[in-house]
């Protein structure tokens, strides 16, 4: 028999193989129809609609974060012992002086609306990089000053660049930060915000002093913080939304609080108004009383006074992290309370009575600025982080300056001392029914959280 050879054929594969898909029908759906998907489809539309989980902690990005927020709020209170100067420069009045401070917070009011809803849709890197190039033309605004409409126009740009930033970085360190830290996020976020404002008079005081080109060097040095933010920024922050979210076009809208979070919302956020109030009446005038008053115009005095605000704030920030957020507003209002009558009896005619005043100051801005931000951060669902943040932040800064231009509106009729003891007095009335108000919002929340009782 001829020798059979049994050869087995390896199988071939095409050489361009074509994609197959498997299309599921629904039931009660032809094949053809066009609710007919096919399994790829629905993979991919599963994982774009996988609801986000809560980013992992991130120290980097923390870090990142609360510099920048740092950097920015120090550049915005740069100017605060360099008053005196201006004025004296460029020769305007006690109302104009007002103005140039209450600028910020007025402008910011927009900025942190607009800002707060825009780093939820499009992310929070672009509106940080926006930020920081608004500081820098800020600060190119007051180097290059020569008359008070760049001051002006320096204090818009910074009040746009903190204005944009808050909610953002808010909502990155509160998202990124460890829960198990010490420290958490609500809070963490509030202390760079203290730090910025204290580094900001005392550095430029210091510098105004010290340093050659009182008006410049100061605006030079920030520039450089602002370039080291900027690179930091690019290399640590990840281009990421809000968990929950996805990127949208962003559309300008005002935040909307949640109805079982108004009141608590509403009485956190006067708090906080009533706690800047009260800073924003040492950052603007107490300068220009104590030159005129003390006769001293040394920057570097002046602006530890101010820097001295804000560290017993710090302390008390730091003091205060294991007690209840009620407590802590109702413990800080009243010691506002108490700065003002201070402030009213004393006129800032007398330095010792001024830097007395301070104290209490420092201790109750600390107290209730971090209580009230702990309060709603506690209750704000993530997806509205940087929105709500930013609406909350709106209160703080219209603190900030409303009582400024009120100041400066009374000084057409009187002088500036009486005109601080005047809205001193009159702020005291307001503390009273905050602290009533805290206590019997605590008092009402606490069955709710309680519930039904239990056999």
């Amino acid at each position: 028999m001829a020798e059979q050879r049994v050869t087995r054929r390896r199988p071939t594969r095409p050489s361009h193989p074509r994609r197959t898909s498997r299309t599921v029908t629904r039931p009660g759906t032809a094949p053809g129809s066009r609710r007919a998907v096919s399994a790829g489809t629905r993979l991919r539309t599963a994982v774009l609609r996988r609801p986000a989980r809560r980013e992992e902690p991130d120290r980097r990005t923390v870090r990142t974060a609360a510099l920048l927020v740092v950097v920015l709020t120090a550049g915005a209170y740069l100017p605060s012992p360099l008053y005196p100067e201006y004025q004296q420069l460029f020769g305007f009045d006690d109302l104009r002086l007002t103005l140039v401070f209450a600028t910020f917070a007025l402008v910011s009011g927009p900025a942190l609306l607009l800002g707060g809803p825009a780093a939820d849709l499009v992310g929070h890197q672009p509106v940080l990089r926006l930020s920081l190039l608004l500081a820098a033309a800020g600060s190119c605004c007051f180097a290059l000053a020569d008359a008070t409409p760049w001051l002006f126009a320096g204090r818009v740009a910074q009040a746009l660049a903190l204005g944009a930033a808050t909610g953002a970085a808010q909502a990155l360190i509160t998202t990124h930060r460890h829960p198990a830290a010490r420290i958490g996020g609500p809070l963490f976020a509030s202390l760079a915000f203290t730090v910025g404002t204290a580094a900001g008079p005392a550095l430029a005081g210091l510098l105004a002093e010290y340093a050659p080109g009182p008006l410049l060097t100061p605006f030079l040095l920030h520039l450089l913080m602002l370039g080291w933010v900027w690179w930091r920024l690019r290399t640590t922050v990840p281009i990421v939304l809000a968990p929950g979210r996805t990127r949208a076009r962003w559309r300008p809208t005002r935040p909307r609080i949640p109805a079982d979070l108004r009141p608590l919302f509403l009485v956190a956020g006067f708090n906080g108004f009533l706690a800047w109030a009260v800073l924003g009446i040492y950052l603007a005038l107490v300068p220009a009383l104590l030159v005129r008053a003390v006769g001293t115009d040394d920057a570097a005095l002046t602006g530890a006074v101010l820097a001295a605000v804000l560290i017993c704030s710090l302390a008390a920030q730091l003091a205060a992290t294991r007690s209840g957020t009620a407590r802590s507003q109702q413990l800080g209002v009243t010691l506002l309370g108490v700065s003002l009558l201070l402030l009213a009896l004393s006129g800032a005619s007398s330095l010792a009575l001024t830097l007395t005043a301070a104290v209490p100051a420092g201790v109750g801005h600390g107290l209730a600025f971090s209580g009230a931000a702990r309060a709603v951060d506690a209750r704000t669902p993530d997806g509205q982080r940087a929105a709500i943040g930013a609406a909350l932040h709106l209160l703080f800064y219209l603190g900030s300056g409303a009582p400024a231009v009120v100041v400066g509106v009374l000084t057409l009729w009187m002088p500036l001392a009486s005109a601080v003891t005047w809205i001193s007095g009159a702020a005291l009335a307001p503390a009273v029914l905050l602290v009533l108000a805290t206590g019997l919002l605590t008092r009402v929340a606490r069955p709710r959280r309680a519930g039904p009782a239990t056999g």
